[in-house]
């Protein structure tokens, strides 16, 4: 059975028990265990995510995010937006990595299925019959790895390390401090992006 602690604290993070959530959890365990690795502390790991939004891919990053400790805080994440159920782990003091994916039939499986079925009808996933969803996430913290997760071979992949950035400015239109690197020229000022007017 899979660590207990870890998926109890995923459902709080998460705040809605679904499969897809424990499904990311144990793709960034396996990631991990593949690699090598304890859960990030800071930016020791960077995770490449390859989920988009409005479905649930969503809950499968939160599952990454609790497992890995790779967080949008620590800005050791980035979503691709590729709507695809995989993500790519990197070791950043190795500079190795590792990418996880769900394999297709079981992904498909999981789509037809009734959870899924709850959800496309327009049920929020908080109200779905525990019925339906205990089971489900229960199967999956149980389930062997190798019968739902794809997980490739570990790789070189150059990581160059950014140092933070520690330095503020305030915009000269509203007086809100801004970290130096985002603040535009705006004829002999210094103004924040809101301020500017563009849109990055």
């Amino acid at each position: 059975m899979f660590d207990a602690e870890l998926l109890t604290s995923g459902l709080k993070f998460h705040g809605h028990k679904c499969p897809a959530m424990p499904m990311g959890l144990r793709a960034g365990v396996a990631a991990m265990r593949v690699l090598g690795v304890e859960r990030s502390q800071d930016k020791e790991l960077h995770a490449v995510s390859e989920t988009g939004e409005g479905h649930a891919a969503g809950c499968f990053l939160d599952g990454i995010m609790v497992a890995t400790g790779c967080t949008y805080g620590k800005a050791n994440i980035e979503k691709l937006s590729y709507h695809k159920m995989a993500f790519t782990l990197i070791d950043v003091r190795r500079q190795k990595a590792v990418r996880v994916s769900l394999k297709p039939e079981f992904f498909r499986a999981a789509l037809d299925g009734p959870f899924v079925s709850q959800r496309k009808a327009g049920v929020p996933p908080q109200d779905i019959d525990p019925k339906i969803t205990d089971p489900l996430v229960e199967r999956i913290a149980g389930l062997p790895e190798e019968k739902f997760l794809a997980i490739g071979p570990v790789v070189d992949y150059p990581f160059p390390k950014k140092k933070g950035l520690f330095d503020a400015k305030p915009c000269a239109r509203c007086g809100e401090l801004v970290f130096t690197d985002k603040l535009r020229i705006q004829g002999d000022a210094l103004v924040c992006i809101p301020c500017s007017g563009y849109q990055k």
